[in-house]
């Protein structure tokens, strides 16, 4: 690639910042200008924070692997915000609970499920962030949206404090937080998120990790090579007389089958991601993300 500073780096996101203020720390310390994230914290919130930089900013379509969260619900306690950083609106004693009542009760949020986004989210609203339209103190009707959760443990169940924490695997645009508002009313207590951390995002783990302070001090942390999260797709490796063609934006022969629509890496002879394709219905791998594109 044109550009040799390309790969992915695992933030392990602090309290307190937006995920904004983490691209522009990443973009200082590297000093690129293309630096995207994989996927919104809130400020509160801690851990996996994936960013890409330089070209490896327009894989991140492509990149999967469900979001992993373990969460701490505080029942008896409502908010404006489904948190407890937002205004207090109700407080009520939590009921006497058995774990295996919490496990009844948790059970109806397993799977493909609808949920209300928080009235302060990022939510799209007649063209503005919910959250701006909450904060002049609108009353919004947000629509329910599809999510998936893939399982939901109960991790610990403290009755003496009304606190519960959890596993939670999940699909994008699942809110924590509105599963801590949902439990609470499915209690009939209320309820609202304590604090939250993410261990896992786009095939990105903890272990991956690096401090933001880290990124500070001089040499920077070595990026991960982008062919690392790929390794879910399928590959097709360039002959040499291959390249220019692929560099120019010509169609490929597929070298094995693949169902239409597939996204396949493209490697270059020298085995270095060269782009990716999709796969067309008559064998053919049609460019999608070409680097050091020729022209």
């Amino acid at each position: 690639m044109a550009d040799q500073c390309c790969g992915f780096l695992v933030l392990d996101k602090p309290a307190g910042l937006t995920s904004q203020a983490c691209v522009a720390r990443a973009r200082r310390a590297y000093g690129l200008r293309r630096v995207g994230h994989g996927g919104t914290l809130d400020p509160a919130v801690t851990g996996v924070l994936p960013l890409a930089l330089g070209p490896a900013t327009r894989l991140l379509p492509y990149l999967a692997g469900a979001k992993r969260y373990e969460g701490t619900l505080q029942l008896g306690v409502r908010t404006d915000s489904d948190d407890l950083t937002g205004r207090l609106l109700e407080k009520r004693a939590w009921p006497a609970l058995e774990r295996d009542q919490l496990e009844q009760a948790l059970a109806p949020f397993r799977g493909a499920i609808t949920q209300v986004p928080p009235q302060i989210s990022a939510v799209h609203v007649a063209g503005e962030r919910a959250y701006a339209r909450a904060r002049r103190g609108e009353e919004l009707v947000l629509e329910p949206r599809p999510v998936t959760i893939e399982s939901l443990e109960l991790l610990h169940w403290d009755a003496t404090t009304g606190r519960l924490r959890l596993g939670v695997t999940c699909s994008a645009g699942t809110y924590i937080r509105s599963l801590a508002r949902d439990l609470g009313a499915a209690l009939g207590c209320g309820g609202c998120l304590a604090e939250l951390r993410r261990t896992e995002a786009l095939g990105f783990t903890l272990a991956q990790a690096v401090p933001l302070d880290a990124i500070d001090k001089p040499p920077a942390p070595a990026l991960i090579d982008p062919l690392g999260p790929l390794g879910h797709l399928p590959r097709r490796q360039l002959q040499p007389e291959e390249l220019a063609g692929w560099r120019c934006g010509r169609t490929l022969e597929a070298t094995s089958s693949h169902p239409a629509g597939q996204p396949v890496a493209v490697l270059g002879p020298d085995g270095n991601l060269a782009g990716v394709a999709r796969a067309s219905e008559d064998g053919l791998l049609q460019p999608r993300l070409v680097f050091d594109a020729a022209g």
